[in-house]
C-alpha cells in the first residue's frame, strides 16, 4: 500500500468513527499541528504522540461540533508529503449554526507511517458561519 492509500484508509476509518484504525498507520511520536484559532487547540496547537492527539483533538470534537465531517475534494500526492484538500462541515455547538469551512491537511510520512500533520482551516467560518452570509447579503443589497 502506498502513502496515499494509507491516508485514504485513515480518513475512511475516521469517518466511520474507528479511531484505532484511523491512527494505525501513525508513528507513535507523530507531531500534530492544529490551528490555534480553534478552541479545542491548546497553547501552540501542537500535540505529540498518538495518545496525545486522541486526547487533545479527537476526544474534544464532540464537545464543540455536532455532525462533524471532513469532505475531501482532492489529494495532492507528493510521495512522502501528501496534502488533503477539502472542507469541514457540521454544526458549531456554541452557536448552533451549520458551517462549511475550507480545510487542508499536510501529511508527512516515513516508512509508511504518518510522522507529521499540519492543519490549515478557515476557523472564522466555523466559529462564525453567518458572517459570510451576512456580507454577501450586504453586497447584494448595495448592488441592487
Amino acid at each position: 500500500m502506498n502513502n496515499l492509500e494509507i491516508l485514504k484508509q485513515g480518513y475512511q476509518a475516521f469517518a466511520e468513527g474507528n479511531i484505532a484504525k484511523a491512527t494505525a498507520n501513525w508513528a507513535p511520536d507523530i507531531v500534530w499541528e492544529s490551528c490555534t484559532g480553534l478552541p479545542l487547540a491548546k497553547g501552540d496547537g501542537i500535540s505529540r504522540g498518538v495518545q496525545g492527539v486522541i486526547e487533545d483533538v479527537f476526544a474534544k470534537i464532540p464537545q464543540y461540533y455536532d455532525d462533524f465531517n471532513i469532505e475531501i475534494t482532492d489529494f495532492v500526492d507528493g510521495g512522502d508529503k501528501i496534502v488533503m484538500v477539502g472542507f469541514y462541515t457540521g454544526t458549531w455547538k456554541a452557536t448552533g449554526k451549520k458551517f462549511r469551512a475550507n480545510a487542508t491537511h499536510t501529511w508527512t510520512l516515513k516508512d509508511g507511517k504518518a510522522v507529521h500533520y499540519f492543519q490549515a482551516v478557515d476557523t472564522a467560518e466555523i466559529i462564525n458561519p453567518q458572517k459570510k452570509a451576512e456580507e454577501e447579503q450586504e453586497m447584494s443589497a448595495t448592488h441592487n
